[in-house]
């Protein structure tokens, strides 16, 4: 039996975009990042990430999911260098704000789910103050307790053991391997675990709304 395919926004025709909202009105929003994650990473690992996530909980519940926005806010002390590139807050917020307006208007959504990846103060602050008339949830996907199955629970979030983990198991290739920090206990299995366990607790959360 074939395995159930996302609903991607972009690769619905206007009747079958129609159908889909209508028959679930609601909508998986990723919101990425292009910055450093690390030497080993690419710039846009989050992005990579919440894209797959986002197909996969879209296959699950059959919610439509949206392009990915790949540009956040990044915090002032992130690393720069070539290739990165940040909004502000509020061009962020105003981008969010538009695009969930046209949405809710036209296609009477009800109900939009963002996911980030990103914990800078701004970032978080420019998609959790959306104004709309239906609900917008904030869901950052690693909020979700790995620390039991982490090898060094107190090691760095970002180009750490998780998303250097999922990367592995998602899109081995574009982690330079020979660059990865001396005893980084990453690998593709954990990447496995980690990722099915975020998954697992998004389809929850949207599951119960």
């Amino acid at each position: 039996m074939p395995h159930p395919r996302p609903n991607r926004l972009k690769e619905l025709s206007p009747a079958a975009a129609a159908a889909c909202l209508r028959a679930n009105p609601r909508l998986l929003v990723p919101a990425g990042t292009l910055q450093l994650r690390g030497p080993h990473l690419p710039l846009g690992c989050d992005t990579i990430i919440l894209a797959r996530l986002a197909d996969d909980v879209s296959a699950r519940t059959g919610i439509a999911r949206t392009p990915a926005v790949e540009f956040g806010v990044n915090a002032p002390d992130d690393p720069v260098g070539p290739g990165i590139a940040s909004l502000t807050r509020k061009t962020l917020h105003r981008v969010m704000n538009e695009l969930i307006a046209a949405w809710e208007t036209v296609a009477e959504v009800r109900h939009t789910y963002i996911l980030t990846a990103h914990a800078a103060d701004a970032h978080q602050e420019a998609l959790s103050t959306i104004r709309a008339t239906g609900v917008v949830s904030l869901v950052d996907i690693f909020s979700v307790d790995l620390r039991p199955q982490l090898e060094r629970p107190d090691g760095p979030i970002h180009g750490g053991e998780i998303d250097t983990s999922i990367l592995l198991h998602l899109a081995p290739e574009l982690v330079a391997q020979g660059r990865m920090p001396p005893g980084l206990a990453a690998t593709d299995l954990k990447g496995a675990r980690f990722f099915n366990a975020i998954l697992e607790a998004v389809v929850r959360h949207v599951g119960a709304r």
